[in-house]
């Protein structure tokens, strides 16, 4: 009886392995529901579990261990390879991120606004492009993320240039003239919950923060996506769109970014 029980489980421990091995990572590489599923629920809640820690917490850890204190870049190839090689995290990631370096470049915006901080990734890597005397204005929902992206923002040295602010969207966006003085943004970076990508773009735009020539970057159109988004912005006369074929981060997984030029 007890060598049958221990070679299940033994039978059971391989099957099991083989699984999370190869043939779960080979599904997930191809499917983007597979992916988010396995990555973002399964995986992520049973580190939380096992660790008592939070994806954005051991994130921080993997950056104060392993990027060099000051160094920006430093702190975001740190993300990429523990979100490529330890665990996925849905940061814009070193594709698309490449993508984002290359728009903001062209753009070299005064004033940024950034809708979904989560850890401080994508801050990090758009605040280090700034040019001297620019700000970024970046809005996170949840304090415990803000909480950690505050740390790594600091930790890359480009707090400066940053200013984090908590609460929903829908209620920081019309007081943003008023709180930071501001007339309008050249740049916005929209990477929170997909749902409300044209809710908050239309309160941009009822609330005079687009001027003609701001451009709007959207990650995630693809996969988890943001179909109403796309529709909305592709089908609107005030805006000339372009999508950026990619990879969902740190997978194989399409997924890509919509720039969005407001033509007034």
């Amino acid at each position: 009886m007890l060598w049958s029980l221990l070679a299940v489980t033994v039978v059971t421990a391989a099957v099991l392995y083989v699984l999370y091995r190869w043939i779960i990572p080979a599904a997930v590489q191809s499917s983007g529901w597979l992916a988010l599923l396995w990555h973002d629920v399964i995986l992520k809640r049973l580190l939380d579990i096992m660790t008592g820690s939070t994806q954005p917490q051991r994130m921080l850890e993997a950056v104060q261990k392993n990027a060099t204190k000051g160094d920006p870049e430093s702190v975001f190839s740190a993300i990429d390879y523990y979100g490529r090689h330890k665990e996925w995290a849905m940061n814009v990631g070193d594709e698309k991120g490449l993508i984002l370096d290359s728009v903001l470049t062209e753009v070299n915006p005064s004033i940024a606004l950034e809708l979904g901080t989560y850890c401080g990734y994508s801050t990090v890597r758009i605040a280090r492009l700034l040019s001297p005397g620019s700000k970024l204005i970046t809005v996170e929902f949840n304090p415990a993320f803000a909480a950690v992206a505050r740390q790594i923002i600091a930790y890359a040295g480009v707090q400066d240039k940053v200013t984090l602010v908590e609460g929903p969207s829908g209620d920081l966006i019309p007081k943003m003239k008023e709180r930071f003085g501001i007339k309008s943004f050249d740049f916005v970076f929209l990477d929170h919950w997909k749902d409300r990508y044209v809710p908050d773009t239309k309160l941009l735009e009822d609330c005079g923060l687009l001027r003609k020539g701001t451009v709007l970057l959207a990650d995630n159109v693809i996969c988890p996506g943001a179909p109403e988004y796309l529709k909305y912005v592709r089908n609107s006369p005030r805006y000339e769109s372009r999508y950026f074929k990619s990879n969902l981060e740190y997978s194989k997984v399409e997924d890509g970014l919509e720039k969005s030029v407001f033509l007034g």
